[in-house]
């Protein structure tokens, strides 16, 4: 299998939607089925105790299983493709810079199931999340009949 994605429309991604521009987002690697996004600290992140806020861990996770999902799917379909569920293990408290890693579990026919870590600088595992998107209708399809 190839790659469904090059660097260069990930990084438009990343660089044009307004959802994503805020975090400052950077692409560390990608590869078919994962992905590795970086978020730069920001002092906007901080919340009461000086560790970054959660949402932040959930942007990235979400934003990593994403562009795993488009490195096998493609931008066309991918762009189409919608998270149905996201769910967050908060296991310890970051200061700095975060890592995130996601690799897709399984590719369905409907449904696509992901999972994602943020780690801090050190590699120490801050979040475990796992999701789940589904994937556009093609057209003349029942949506009923294909879950």
């Amino acid at each position: 299998m190839t790659l469904a994605v090059t660097e260069q429309e990930l990084q438009q991604l990343l660089a044009e939607s307004d959802f994503v521009k805020m975090y400052g987002f950077e692409l560390v690697s990608f590869e078919e089925g994962h992905c590795i996004l970086r978020v730069p600290f920001q002092k906007v992140f901080e919340r009461p105790g000086g560790v970054v806020n959660g949402p932040v861990y959930m942007a990235v996770a979400d934003l990593a299983i994403w562009f795993a999902v488009i490195t096998l799917i493609g931008r066309e379909e991918g762009d189409m493709s919608v998270t149905t569920e996201l769910n967050t293990a908060f296991l310890s408290g970051g200061r700095g810079d975060v890592t995130c890693k996601a690799r897709i579990l399984k590719l369905g026919r409907r449904l696509i199931y992901g999972v994602a870590e943020c780690m801090d600088e050190k590699g120490k595992l801050l979040t475990h999340h796992t999701a789940t998107y589904i994937r556009p209708h093609k057209k003349g399809s029942n949506p009923v009949h294909n879950q």
